[in-house]
């Protein structure tokens, strides 16, 4: 058999609705990929979105965009899969779980069988319990697939803490941990601001009467976005088109980048057998590590909890 020479820079979509085309857009934007296929069950709309995202060719950098089939994942250096069904208005991550596990073996089927080498990045929801679907129904190693995590999550609390204290993005470093949905949490131990601890810079700001409720409201504001975005206009697909710039970004450049992806842990944080989002550094093989922190108490307890709910929604999948 001739062994399959990914190319160094294609990058398949798997899904061309709202999420898979936004981050096609964005993708063909920041120059990174040289080729950029598109795959949907529906021909008629993966056709529309590549003839409207080929139309703006002069304006990207140099790439190849077109309508892929599964034998692109041969050669494929990332594979991206946004299919799945839609989270509908007050709709749980959670609840999205049978009707989209299925279809993610299925595509896991058709990536196996064409001796695929890439790196594969899970974004339909529940997207952790869909990551440990993936994982083991492929029996690949664990760094070769990661999900999109709370990598969102992190930016959204880093926005909404640059609004609070005035500061810009770029200089709030701040993560948010465990399952993406309802039993995420801040690890206030990380957060810095302009290079300072928060436990130190709060009392010196002095914005707040009281910063540790400010902390509860942001965190729960957090935790609550994709809610509120998803009652207004029924999807979110802007910001988590540039999360996945930023995860593919560092697959593709070898940039060792620490993002929160949801990854299989094996005994690290003292957690076995889920995927869930810790700081993990990314490179072109995928998870090259984890970075294993000893969190105060209350921080690892929040971090149990959600592996605990991830646990039992996969009981109850594995069990039917």
């Amino acid at each position: 058999m001739v062994e399959q020479v990914a190319q160094s820079r294609k990058v398949v979509i798997v899904g061309a609705g709202a999420v898979g085309s936004t981050f096609a857009y964005a993708l063909a934007q920041s120059g990174l990929a040289e080729e950029i296929g598109l795959v949907d069950r529906n021909p008629d709309l993966v056709q529309g979105q590549v003839l409207d995202l080929a139309h703006g060719m002069p304006f990207f950098p140099f790439v190849r965009i077109r309508v892929a089939d599964v034998t692109d994942y041969a050669d494929a250096s990332v594979i991206v899969i946004t299919a799945g069904s839609k989270q509908r208005p007050g709709e749980s991550r959670l609840d999205l779980l049978q009707r989209n596990a299925s279809i993610t073996k299925g595509i896991m089927d058709e990536i196996m069988a064409q001796n695929s080498e890439a790196v594969i990045l899970l974004v339909s929801n529940p997207v952790d319990v869909l990551t440990y679907v993936a994982q083991k129904h492929s029996g690949w190693p664990r760094g070769r697939i990661l999900g999109s995590g709370t990598v969102l999550d992190s930016a959204r609390f880093r926005y909404l803490l640059s609004e609070h204290c005035n500061l810009s993005a770029h200089n709030v470093h701040a993560y948010i941990l465990g399952e993406h949905g309802d039993s995420e949490f801040a690890p206030w131990s990380m957060v810095h601001l302009a290079g300072i601890s928060i436990d130190q810079y709060c009392p010196l700001c002095g914005k707040c009467g009281d910063w540790r409720q400010t902390r509860v409201d942001i965190e729960e504001d957090v935790r609550n976005s994709a809610y509120h975005i998803i009652n207004y206009k029924g999807s979110t697909y802007y910001a988590v088109g540039l999360a996945l710039v930023r995860i593919v970004r560092a697959i593709l450049r070898d940039e060792r980048r620490v993002l929160t992806v949801s990854t299989l842990l094996q005994g690290e944080y003292g957690i076995e057998d889920v995927c869930l989002s810790v700081p993990t550094v990314l490179s072109r093989r995928g998870v090259e590590r984890i970075i294993g922190a000893e969190l105060p108490p209350e921080e690892q307890a929040a971090l149990e909890h959600s592996a605990t709910v991830l646990k039992e929604a996969l009981a109850g999948l594995y069990d039917t």
